[in-house]
């Protein structure tokens, strides 16, 4: 797939909810409430299939594959997280991180990138996303100013187009989107195993997160979700970039979720509704139960949703 150029966030549903009501009170912001649940942990090492594991716990999901000449990571979590997530790879295998490949810039998915480049380690990433980290960005949701990462924290291999890689017996390959969740979202795919880290493309069984301020919107949002299921079959495992690892069922239910909303959000607002009145509407009322337990309410999806339609 090619990338159209532009410049202009666990254990389960379940858990990440609860952490996130336990710190509510105590922190300023939904942002803090996040770096605090990764601060406190744990990460949960799930093994997939040929040595690779899923990692979460450290904001968005991290993919890791050992080899006899350290780690390949996708995606590198949330900077507090760092000494628990280095233990969970030492129970994996020995050695650094070499290599890590940010999925796209929002920091639940690479703020780790300063220490992994500290040790040693290369980043690979998308140019719009490694722009993205050199930028000043209010998400308004999160309620953070993003400051621009000094040049230490950014990646050192800035990619344009889709790129093969071969580590620890294992084909990757690097793919990108059209403008989805952000503007530089890229995937993963290790071919022998058959596993597909998605980054944010992909909530399982939550509502995602949609940046319009990076380029995202609700259709890229369903055109990235299809994209996945083109690249996946009934056997492929999909880390995605929250929740625990699916599958081409788990990714499918997803994006009609998707459709569903985005359809019903679109028909409120064409018969001229305000934002207000189509909250207060609740088109996501029979769906919250599945997909609104966590970090993402269906309040919020549906104040994303109206933005784009």
């Amino acid at each position: 797939m090619r990338a159209r150029r532009s410049l202009p966030i666990v254990a389960s549903a379940v858990s990440v909810a609860a952490l996130l009501l336990a710190y509510t009170a105590a922190v300023a912001s939904p942002f803090s409430a996040i770096n605090a649940a990764a601060k406190a942990g744990p990460i949960k090492t799930h093994r997939l299939r040929g040595g690779i594991s899923m990692l979460e716990g450290s904001g968005g999901n991290i993919t890791a594959l050992p080899g006899r000449n350290g780690f390949f990571l996708v995606d590198t979590g949330i900077a507090v997280s760092k000494p628990m997530i280095l233990k969970s790879l030492r129970a994996l295998g020995p050695g650094r991180i070499r290599l890590a490949v940010d999925t796209h810039w929002h920091w639940d998915h690479a703020d780790g990138n300063g220490w992994v480049r500290a040790q040693g380690g290369d980043i690979i990433a998308d140019t719009v996303a490694v722009q993205r980290l050199k930028q000043t960005i209010r998400v308004v949701e999160w309620e953070t100013m993003f400051r621009p990462k000094p040049a230490t924290a950014l990646p050192n291999i800035v990619i344009t187009g889709d790129r093969t890689l071969h580590a620890s017996g294992e084909t990757i390959r690097i793919r990108h989107y059209r403008h989805g969740h952000t503007d530089g979202d890229i995937s993963v795919y290790f071919a022998k195993a058959d596993i597909l880290a998605t980054g944010d493309t992909f909530w399982n069984g939550q509502y995602p997160f949609i940046d319009y301020v990076t380029g995202g919107s609700i259709d890229g949002a369903i055109a990235a979700a299809n994209a996945n299921i083109a690249m996946s079959t009934p056997r492929t495992i999909i880390v995605p970039g929250h929740g625990p690892a699916g599958d081409l069922r788990s990714q499918a239910a997803f994006r009609d979720m998707l459709v569903t909303v985005r359809n019903r959000v679109a028909a409120l607002k064409r018969k001229g509704m305000t934002l207000a009145q189509a909250q207060a509407a609740a088109p996501t009322k029979d769906l919250d139960a599945t997909w609104g337990r966590s970090i993402i309410g269906g309040t919020l999806f549906t104040a994303l949703v109206y933005r784009g339609v």
